[in-house]
């Protein structure tokens, strides 16, 4: 999969979760992908503060980014 393919997929996987992050005042935001494998996002909005905000990055974000894009490794937020 080449580096526009993966970034597609990523952006598709996030517009899939947007929705439930946007209906509690959130949103997140691609911020790179790293060797093809990591990826780093930004939730922004009330995920910000949100006290189950780890839970949300691992069980909705990761999951889903790894549906569309199976050779993610990990998915950290930065702040």
């Amino acid at each position: 999969m080449t580096t526009e393919e993966l970034t597609f997929n990523v952006e598709k996987a996030l517009e899939e979760i947007r929705p439930f992050l946007n209906s509690d005042g959130g949103d997140i935001k691609l911020v790179s992908i790293e060797e093809n494998k990591h990826v780093k996002v930004r939730l922004e909005g009330a995920c910000t503060a949100c006290s189950v905000n780890q839970m949300t990055l691992k069980a909705g974000v990761e999951t889903t980014i790894k549906k569309y894009a199976p050779q993610i490794e990990s998915v950290v937020n930065i702040a």
